[in-house]
């Protein structure tokens, strides 16, 4: 599980290094994508814990919904769910001994209130730290070091940015991926 986190946070880096633009002393930025789906609940086996969804493309989908999710029996036929997806990379570059390289992992869970429609939010945030250990200006290329001793050489799309670390800098780069549903009932006509 770990060595699929680092490949994937490995790729991130690479993306990071196409993206890289700054106004301040040390590159830093941000890059993120949202996606969001409709549907609306077209039947309901409270039992069963099953929800029968219906976008607006005639598509449908059963969905079982575990037990920790609570107030199922706020749902009701007509009722909106509504599923958002983010995705955010954010980087940041800091002088050599303003961190260690490594990696983090957050989790967290927000649940509807009781009473209230279900719903809630699952959001996961990664951080890698690595260290710059060889800039190549001529080529625009920086190689990066992470924990664990791999090192990848990645181009950069801003190769001015290049200019602004040095060998021993560390990359602080996070990545965050969320999931909210929330259950917005029926407007009345």
């Amino acid at each position: 599980m770990k060595s699929a986190m680092r490949f994937k946070l490995f790729a991130v880096v690479m993306a990071v290094a196409m993206f890289a633009g700054c106004a301040s002393q040390k590159p830093s930025g941000k890059i993120e994508n949202v996606l969001e789906a409709h549907a609306t609940i077209t039947a309901i086996d409270l039992p069963q814990r099953e929800v029968t969804l219906q976008d607006s493309k005639d598509g449908t989908i059963v969905v079982e919904v575990p037990q920790e999710i609570e107030n199922l029996d706020r749902m009701r036929v007509g009722d909106e769910v509504i599923v958002s997806y983010t995705e955010a990379l954010a980087w940041q570059v800091k002088p050599a001994g303003k961190g260690t390289p490594g990696v983090s992992e957050d989790t967290s869970v927000t649940a509807a209130k009781p009473g209230d429609k279900p719903g809630g939010k699952v959001g996961r945030t990664v951080t890698l730290t690595a260290t710059i250990t060889g800039i190549d200006l001529a080529n625009g290329n920086v190689t990066l070091t992470l924990p664990g001793g791999k090192s990848k050489t990645i181009k950069a799309r801003d190769p001015s940015n290049l200019k602004k670390v040095q060998v021993g800098d560390l990359v602080d780069i996070t990545y965050t991926e969320a999931v909210a549903v929330s259950v917005q009932p029926v407007a009345k006509k």
